[in-house]
């Protein structure tokens, strides 16, 4: 059995028909969640697993989409506008950071 460890994926996607296909998609990897962020337990294998799955719903150009670990401070996968250029690896989006 691979070692799982707590993870959050959260997203804000444009279209609804596509918001839906993503939701339906984390509804049946996530323990706990709001509308746009589900709480998940994954091994590394089923975090690439769901990337990759979410990564042919989600538009890059429109959407954006971000997986992170909530125990080390792995780098964070992220589709779309985002990027994860904050210190030590955390996502960040928009404004300036000082």
């Amino acid at each position: 059995m691979p070692r799982r460890f707590p993870a959050v994926v959260a997203y804000d996607i444009s279209e609804n028909r596509t918001r839906r296909r993503v939701f339906r998609i984390l509804r049946d990897w996530r323990i706990e969640g709001q509308k746009s962020v589900a709480e998940c337990f994954l091994s590394y294998r089923e975090a690439e697993e769901l990337f990759v799955q979410l990564q042919e719903e989600v538009d890059p150009v429109t959407d954006r989409l971000a997986l992170a670990f909530l125990h080390t401070p792995l780098r964070i996968r992220t589709l779309g506008t985002g990027h994860a250029t904050f210190p030590s690896g955390h996502f960040h989006h928009g404004g300036t950071l000082r």
